[in-house]
């Protein structure tokens, strides 16, 4: 990692740049399969899945035995923590269906609003070297409690035409039975266009390499709905003196080894903090299985020395970590100060993995600096607000002449009209009921 000791703000912005994806054909090569699938169906697929996965099934669906009998594989000790898993995420996103009580916003005038699922949607689940199971149950379990009628996934599968059994049993975990093996930008196209055997959906969610993320991105200019703009993992910790350096590490190299373009910094006050963090991540990235993935993301990293935390929180801010630890003496009062992040995470003891497994809230995360304008993912992300108002008689007579005025002021005759009529009605009727002429 570079050491940063009271750098600049020049070097501060160039220490909290993003890593830029080296490849430049993403985008063509992306357009082409979206035609491809578009256009051919299920035949596109077959023929891409071939080439990029090394195999095509028969049939994409994955049958309800398979899923069965993948969740029977599992040992015991896994799907309990899976359950688990399965429990706090569904005690976390229960409480945020809450309804919409109606309001009188004026006399005679009453307006609410109805949550409603949306009826269609796909999620995505990476599949490669690290399964990531943890996001069926992140991504499915809020579709289910916000009533999406059809719940869909698409994961690739391995050479020899299997789907991970830790994804299938999450699935089954979760409710979900329908399964697709198939992968990368191929699937995004046939959830956005729909095939022969993959229905459309309206909306897309879920994580994915540089291939998927352009995919959900262009095939959103089309009118099918994503989630959010997706980058690279990332994590950000502010560390004090009171900071164990041992923890630091250990949660800076959880997420460098996500992937080579992973981003890890570490903000502090503290020189020893600096040395000690350092030293530990030395003897702690030997140790890990993806170590030389880790290496080359802790290159895209830095250890940074500011003068306070408070600076250190005004730096966070800037760059809008997906992830945030406050690591020191006092999270509570700091983590009032963070304006701009994914998820925070208060204490010593509050590892971002658990965030990740098992905690609650849902781990799907804006990241790339998107913390600024985006949330996480929630049980509100599956679901549409349908407005709704009634005006009465006496409602039409107390708003309309603001109404006409301002209508008026905009030159919308016909908006100002629609208004009018009414208004004249309810004069003619009252006229009629007095007997006036």
């Amino acid at each position: 990692m570079k050491r940063l000791i009271y750098p600049g703000p020049e070097e501060i912005s160039a220490a909290l740049g993003r890593p830029s994806a080296a490849n430049r054909d993403i985008d063509s090569t992306v357009r082409e399969i979206l035609a491809m699938v578009r256009s051919e169906g299920d035949a596109a697929l077959r023929q891409l899945s071939r080439r990029f996965d090394g195999y095509a099934p028969a049939s994409f669906k994955v049958d309800e035995e398979t899923i069965y009998q993948a969740s029977a594989i599992v040992v015991p000790e896994l799907r309990e923590a899976m359950q688990e898993a399965l429990s706090n995420i569904t005690a976390f996103h229960s409480a945020q269906l809450t309804g919409s009580e109606p309001v009188m916003t004026a006399d005679g005038v009453k307006c609410w609003s109805r949550d409603m699922p949306i009826e269609k949607v796909g999620l995505y689940i990476p599949g490669g070297t690290a399964p990531l199971f943890s996001t069926v149950l992140m991504l499915a379990i809020p579709a289910r409690l916000a009533g999406c009628r059809d719940i869909i996934i698409c994961t690739p599968p391995g050479r020899d035409g299997r789907v991970n059994p830790l994804i299938l049993c999450a699935a089954s975990l979760a409710g979900v039975t329908d399964i697709y093996a198939v992968g990368g930008a191929q699937a995004i196209a046939a959830m956005a266009y729909g095939t022969e055997s993959i229905p459309s959906v309206y909306k897309i969610f879920g994580p994915g390499n540089s291939y998927v993320t352009r995919a959900k991105e262009l095939v959103q200019l089309e009118g099918t709905a994503i989630d959010m703009p997706a980058g690279p993992s990332e994590l950000l910790v502010i560390a004090d003196e009171s900071a164990n350096p041992l923890f630091v590490a250990a949660d800076l190299l959880s997420q460098a080894e996500h992937g080579t373009d992973s981003q890890v910094i570490m903000l502090t006050d503290s020189k020893i903090i600096v040395d000690q963090v350092e030293a530990e991540l030395k003897k702690q990235a030997a140790l890990l299985d993806r170590n030389s993935i880790a290496r080359q993301s802790l290159e895209n990293s830095s250890l940074i020395l500011l003068d306070t935390i408070d600076e250190c929180l005004d730096v966070s801010n800037r760059y809008a970590p997906e992830h945030l630890i406050l690591a020191t003496a006092d999270p509570q009062r700091h983590a009032a100060a963070v304006v701009n992040a994914g998820s925070v995470f208060l204490g010593n003891f509050s590892s971002e993995s658990t965030g990740d497994y098992m905690t609650g809230p849902n781990h799907t995360l804006p990241t790339g600096g998107y913390a600024r304008s985006y949330s996480g993912l929630s049980t509100a992300s599956f679901m549409k607000k349908i407005f709704f108002q009634e005006v009465t008689a006496e409602g039409i007579m107390k708003i309309g002449p603001a109404t006409e005025l301002m209508a008026g002021a905009e030159m919308l005759s016909g908006h100002m009209n629609a208004v009018s009529v009414r208004l004249k009605f309810l004069e003619d009727e009252q006229n009629r009921s007095t007997g006036k002429a």
